[in-house]
């Protein structure tokens, strides 16, 4: 069984994350400036030491110091002074990456992969909406349509758009407002930079889970800029745990996790997320457990996470939190009744008063039982802390174990280029059903002129000429046709009277 984590200490008590519970999931909560990150980098160390991979979102470019050994910082070493700790400074493997592709080895998933749930709220799509997200991905499954980058959903969308009255007909509704709706919304996500993120080759979830020299890779995923796009944000992370929880097996009772993925601005998730997405991650979250993974969401207030996401956090350290306001100490309340009593302390007037690395920490048991809670302060990295240089985050990737398999996009045969060949063949077959008609018309037109031209007036001997023409010829035909009738009917020549004709 691995060595438990030491995360915070306070004199003589020492305060531990028992491995075997740590994907029981956990939660990292404070206001901004009281050493959220810091104990985030703490955790992660000591997952690493383990053995255990860990994936988390570096929001300020700070994280990626834990590759770099620590010491020389003064804080730290006072901290560590107060605590009566030596610690052995030391670095850690990472693997940097990076949606755009500049700041670490870019990360792509493919349309269908993301699905149209997840693409939705993306696009902040409404019900009806939605359902015509759904129609359009269902066409394309049915058809052998890949969608694998922005330029595929847009296309399909055209499609669909353009056979509204045939798909309404054989899925359901299909508003051309609501496709509009939808192309809008890909023009907005592809202008923030999605284009870059959809595509192949998307990321293997195997390159999350290394470990080099028996400490457990981090995957640090930069995102100072993609929190600009906060919805771009937190579906990527939504997709990337849904992804492990439908491809990781089963995995029962472990001594220690097979990956820790820490949700750094947890609140992002659930901001306007709708009912279904919500519980669709209590579910992820209730179940991923038993697949090896453990989840630890890091967020200012523990309000900011629904209660039955809340539940499922057996691990928390609660920072200091501000309460000026009724609705900061409402927050202050809430964060003080998740924990587990101490007669011993106040807990909500406890939160307000910890010091900047000063948190109240409650984990899991043996048994599974949260411990009271407690304060202390939290054991500093022995990674650097702050960000590494341009130099230092160059050679990282470099080096890394995913070196050059993802810098070059692939751009394969797709729903885009299929419905452009068909979108071409049909142009092809109108142009050459409009010039057939074209030249039907032109041989219709011609055609009436020469009639024309056979009925035009004559000159007065000719009138005269063909007049006498007609009238011997008519004369002849009445006989002629006279005759034959006669001739053929039988009724003249054949018996009964024998009246002579007028015509004799």
């Amino acid at each position: 069984m691995a060595d438990p984590i030491l995360v915070a200490k306070h004199e003589a008590d020492e305060f531990f994350l028992l491995t075997q519970m740590a994907n029981r999931h956990g939660v990292i909560t404070g206001a901004t400036g009281t050493g959220k990150t810091v104990t985030l980098q703490k955790l992660a160390e000591g997952f690493s030491t383990r053995g255990v991979p860990v994936f988390m979102a570096d929001i300020k470019g700070d994280l990626t110091g834990v590759t770099q050994v620590g010491g020389g910082n003064a804080k730290v070493d006072d901290r560590n002074k107060l605590l009566g700790i030596t610690p052995v400074f030391e670095g850690f493997p990472a693997t940097l990456w990076d949606v755009f592709g500049k700041q670490g080895h870019p990360l792509r998933a493919t349309v269908s992969e993301m699905g149209p749930l997840l693409i939705s709220r993306l696009l902040q799509l409404n019900d009806t909406q939605e359902g015509v997200l759904s129609i359009a991905f269902k066409y394309a499954d049915e058809n052998g349509l890949l969608l694998l980058d922005l330029k595929d959903l847009q296309s399909l969308m055209q499609f669909v758009g353009s056979n509204a009255d045939q798909l309404t007909l054989q899925y359901g509704n299909v508003s051309t407002a609501s496709v509009g709706a939808i192309q809008r919304g890909l023009l907005q996500i592809d202008e923030q930079g999605g284009d870059q993120f959809f595509g192949e080759p998307a990321v293997k979830l195997d390159d999350f889970m290394q470990s080099i020299g028996g400490k457990g890779v981090l995957n640090l995923l930069a995102a100072d800029q993609l929190i600009n796009a906060p919805k771009l944000y937190s579906t990527f992370l939504l997709w990337l745990l849904s992804e492990l929880f439908e491809s990781l097996p089963e995995a029962g009772d472990l001594d220690k996790p097979k990956l820790v993925f820490f949700f750094d601005e947890a609140h992002l998730l659930f901001s306007d997320a709708p009912t279904a997405l919500v519980e669709k991650v209590e579910q992820v979250v209730r179940l991923i457990r038993s697949k090896g993974v453990g989840v630890y969401f890091v967020t200012q207030n523990p309000a900011d996470i629904p209660e039955k996401v809340l539940a499922q956090l057996g691990n928390r350290v609660q920072h200091a939190l501000r309460a000026y306001t009724p609705q900061e100490q409402k927050g202050v309340k809430a964060a003080a009744t998740s924990f587990r009593e101490n007669p011993k302390i106040d807990t909500e007037k406890v939160i307000t008063e910890l010091g900047v690395g000063e948190v109240l920490i409650s984990t899991l048991d043996e048994k599974g039982v949260p411990t009271i809670v407690d304060r202390a302060f939290v054991v500093p990295p022995v990674g650097h802390i702050g960000p590494v240089t341009p130099e230092q985050r160059a050679a990282l990737i470099a080096n890394s174990l995913v070196a050059g398999v993802y810098e070059n996009a692939l751009d394969r045969e797709s729903a885009f280029e299929i419905l452009s060949k068909k979108a071409e063949e049909k142009m092809a077959a109108d142009a050459e059903a409009a010039t057939a008609k074209e030249a039907e018309k032109e041989a219709a037109k011609q055609a009436k002129e020469e009639r024309a031209a056979a009925r035009a007036p004559d000159s007065l001997a000719e009138s005269i000429t063909k007049s006498v023409a007609r009238s011997a010829s008519s004369s002849i035909g009445r006989q002629i046709g006279n005759t034959i009738v006669r001739g053929v009917l039988g009724s003249i020549f054949g018996g009964g009277s024998k009246k002579k004709s007028s015509w004799f």
